[in-house]
């Protein structure tokens, strides 16, 4: 009987027990495959575990931010908190079997692929080292906290904190806050504060466009109705309007003198003058640039928390931090309790710092030398049985990463089918079909609305944008089957012959 006869009992390591994690383990479990979830942290979530902020709201509808194979019916809002999204992927993994095979308190420091036995071999942080047919790194992207470069940061004698890095016990009640960034953190952070704190200062060096969304609670009856009947929840999650919109956004993404980014443009404009009164705090609120060109914000409450006389707009240069507070460019000094930096992430990092070495000791760092890439945002040359989820050159915008994540797993399944029925040992995308990949997406990214001329976590470190540059639909027509003739497989065989 011949190697490829005997091929079974595929091993899988899937790093990281976030959204995409979870994703992972639910289907290889119900598949009847041999995995194990390696998390660094104590607990799953990804970066609803990292996060628990004080406003801390995902700007996804509650129920389109699930699973397509498990509505909740217990969202309390059409937005929501943070918390109650950490308790839905916790409830889901316990639901899906899934907890068992999660390795928590285990990061993966190395994957180094062996040549030989065509195995990716994992150390662990606890000392071990094991072994894996196949890596599916779903180790998220905004999880490394970002730290803003500020003269005497580490001389404030008040309470200073990252975002994702919160602590209770900040002073927050009756206190002196500021907060430096306006990404969708530091304005959900403004929001939730700005009713606690005596004084509040947002510092932040280009203001954002707020896209007005609708806000409303779910009544006890209504979670009941979706308890009875999850037809009324399938009927949110696959709302005519609501995909409408998303595909509207995509091609207005990607179209930027066209209708959908001009009606964007206008709402944004709109918001923006008919909420705030004061002409002086309107100028401050107003972007220099094209809305969606840095990640649109959405909120329902930001401009009427930073009218109220409690709270200050700050758009002047920050000289340094000192033990009182921050001093600006011009002299002025913001006396502070409490200093917030809602700063982001290093958004370029995804599996790293994590050691990764592919085929002839190909670094990761190396093959990333100019930037994080994978062919179709999946696979990446020269590193065997290696597939990511959400990685690089993905699809990002106000919309569910869970669906993405969902269909990047179908299209990896289609990959794992030779290895499955032992037709190959390894497979991987060719070095030809990745570069003619990216010619094609860095020309389009340049030309999308997130290269219009803005500074953004979207770029990367040559100013490309970092994401997908086409449409939904295409991505969805992408992620329906790979191009096999694009990849390459390998057997064991094959280098046996090749000795011989």
């Amino acid at each position: 009987m011949s190697h490829h006869q005997n091929r079974n009992g595929l091993r899988y390591a899937i790093i990281g027990a976030g959204m995409a994690g979870i994703l992972a383990a639910i289907r290889l479990h119900q598949a009847g495959e041999q995995f194990t979830v390696y998390e660094k942290a104590g607990r799953l979530g990804g970066t609803w575990r990292e996060n628990r902020y004080p406003g801390l709201t995902c700007d996804v509808p509650a129920h389109a931010y699930t699973y397509s194979f498990e509505p909740y019916a217990e969202w309390q809002a059409y937005y929501a908190k943070g918390a109650e999204i950490q308790t839905y992927f916790e409830r889901t993994a316990e639901k899906y079997g899934v907890m068992p095979h999660i390795r928590f308190g285990a990061e993966v420091t190395s994957c180094v692929w062996d040549e030989g036995d065509n195995i990716w071999r994992l150390d662990l942080s606890t000392g071990e080292r094991v072994v894996a047919d196949i890596v599916i790194a779903a180790s998220g992207v905004l999880h490394h906290p970002r730290m803003p470069d500020i003269e005497g940061l580490d001389s404030f004698a008040g309470t200073a904190l990252h975002s994702a890095r919160w602590r209770d016990d900040a002073p927050v009640d009756g206190a002196r806050v500021g907060i430096i960034g306006n990404g969708s953190t530091g304005v959900q952070i403004v929001t939730a504060l700005q009713s606690r704190a005596a004084q509040l200062v947002h510092f932040q060096r280009s203001p954002q466009w707020i896209m007005p969304v609708p806000y409303f609670q779910y009544s006890d009856e209504e979670r009941e109705a979706f308890r009875r009947d999850p037809a009324l929840i399938d009927a949110i999650r696959n709302d005519k309007d609501y995909w409408d919109a998303i595909h509207r956004f995509t091609h207005a993404i990607t179209d930027t003198h066209g209708p959908e980014i001009a009606a964007i443009e206008q709402l944004c404009l709109d918001n923006l003058e008919n909420s705030v009164s004061d002409p002086v705090l309107r100028e401050k609120l107003r972007p220099n640039y094209r809305a969606a060109c840095k990640r649109l914000i959405y909120s329902w409450s930001y401009y009427d928390a930073v009218q109220q006389p409690n709270v200050e707009v700050e758009r002047e240069a920050i000289a340094r931090v000192e033990p009182a507070g921050v001093r600006m460019a011009d002299g002025r000094l913001h006396a502070l309790d409490t200093l917030v930096l809602a700063t982001g992430f290093h958004a370029d990092r995804f599996i790293r710092p994590t050691t990764v070495l592919g085929r002839d000791g190909l670094s990761l760092d190396d093959a990333w030398s100019v930037r994080p890439t994978a062919y179709y945002a999946v696979a990446i040359p020269g590193f065997p049985n290696f597939f990511m989820l959400n990685g690089p050159t993905g699809p990002v915008g106000n919309f569910s990463l869970i669906d993405i994540a969902e269909r990047q797993w179908d299209y990896i399944g289609h990959l794992l089918e030779p290895l499955r029925r032992g037709e190959a040992d390894s497979i991987e995308p060719s070095v030809q079909a990745h570069a003619d990949y990216e010619e094609r997406r860095i020309a389009a990214a340049r030309s999308t609305i997130f290269g219009s001329g803005c500074s953004s976590w979207y770029l990367d470190a040559t100013g490309v944008p970092s994401s997908w540059p086409w449409s939904y639909e295409a991505f969805a027509d992408a992620m329906a089957a790979p191009v096999m003739a694009d990849y390459v497989m390998h057997a064991k065989q094959d280098s046996a012959r090749a000795a011989g």
